[in-house]
């Protein structure tokens, strides 16, 4: 009986949630490889699938000849005439490869198919898959630690959490539920992290795609707002800028055409429920939300809150603010660390100078250049 391969392609193509005629193809072209090598011919030879009667057939192509001296290649008359009546010396005729023969390349060759060809078209589907879900969050488990490197299981793959997007503060162990942003997706098994233009290392993981998350990107931030607030996936108001400073704080801006509606009142939620539950996900992370303006004078302002700016000048060209904050109010404008004014610049991109009123009126009588 000739080799029955229905069942083994449906059972591969289910495993592996990949179609049936990839991996029936996989298996063909496998097969064709493998008898070649076999037989060493470099051609001439067949493989046939007959998917309806489940049957799959290899014929060698051999020549008619009085003396045999290849019977990879050459076949008698006598022997010839079983598959075709008609033939001569010379001539040639297709001869189907014998059943032990055929099972046993067969066999091989599915486990080494699957193990390479199939394997390499999961790999792709996986990847568009994954490329898919770019910029969204996703749930997993920590599998494993490599290093400073948290391996997440993703449910079909595997996922890095490299040491440069996890918050600082944060530890996991094994076993536990995770929530991350897929940063990048990348075929390549082999990522070059950079710090100041310089490759600084390679994250890498035994299987590909790469799939490399992050917890301290401002795009999580800003998917847990969408996420947690619906007037915002319904367009009502608009995340206009994210600035973090991870597990620490972070400063949002956002906007709304509609007079009525108070975005960051709608974003922070009645007794700040809505922006506490996104808090308590990044480790107790403070946001601030203001309302972004168009007037990049209000909008700076806005944005050294709590602090109060008294007095501004504005120098365009410079994309630069000075801001006069009353005293008492200084370290509270600056934040510990610079926190608060590093995070107005990074949401704002305007260079921003704090200053009390006092030495703002002194730096006002300045003489300009």
């Amino acid at each position: 009986m000739p080799v029955k391969l229905k069942n083994v392609i449906e059972t591969v193509a289910k495993e592996k949630n990949i179609p049936e005629e990839v991996v029936e193809k996989a298996l063909k072209d496998g097969i064709l490889v493998a008898v070649k090598k076999e037989l060493k011919l470099k051609e001439g030879v067949k493989v046939i699938f007959d998917k309806e009667k489940d049957e799959l057939k290899v014929l060698v192509r051999k020549k008619v000849t009085p003396f045999v001296s290849d019977p990879n290649k050459e076949i008698s008359l006598q022997e010839a005439k079983q598959y075709d009546e008609n033939v001569d010396y010379g001539k040639f005729v297709d001869v189907p490869l014998s059943l032990e023969d055929l099972s046993r390349i067969a066999l091989k060759v599915v486990r080494d198919v699957v193990q390479s060809k199939i394997a390499k078209v999961e790999r792709d589907i996986l990847y568009r898959e994954f490329k898919e879900l770019e910029g969204r969050i996703v749930t997993g488990t920590v599998r494993r630690f490599e290093g400073s490197d948290i391996i997440v299981d993703l449910g079909r793959i595997e996922a890095i959490l490299p040491a440069e997007e996890q918050i600082p503060k944060e530890k996991y162990s094994i076993g536990d539920r995770i929530r991350a942003l897929i940063l990048k997706v990348v075929k390549e098994n082999s990522y070059p992290v950079k710090e100041k233009g310089k490759i600084k290392r390679f994250i890498k993981i035994s299987e590909g795609p790469l799939v490399i998350l992050s917890r301290t990107h401002p795009n999580m931030l800003r998917k847990l707002l969408e996420i947690e607030v619906p007037e915002i996936q319904e367009g009502e108001i608009e995340i206009k800028d994210v600035a973090r400073e991870p597990g620490e704080r972070a400063k949002v801006s956002v906007y709304s055409k509609d007079k009525n509606i108070d975005p960051v009142g709608v974003v922070v939620g009645f007794k700040g429920s809505r922006i506490q539950t996104i808090s308590n996900e990044l480790s107790g992370e403070k946001i601030d939300v203001i309302e972004w303006s168009e007037d990049p004078a209000r909008y700076v302002i806005r944005a050294i809150s709590p602090a109060r700016a008294k007095k501004y000048r504005l120098l365009p060209r410079e994309k630069r603010i000075e801001i006069a904050v009353p005293k008492d109010e200084l370290s509270l404008a600056i934040g510990k660390n610079g926190i608060n004014a590093k995070l107005a610049h990074k949401l704002t991109g305007w260079h921003i100078d704090i200053l009390s009123e006092e030495d703002f009126e002194k730096v006002q009588k300045l003489p300009t250049k």
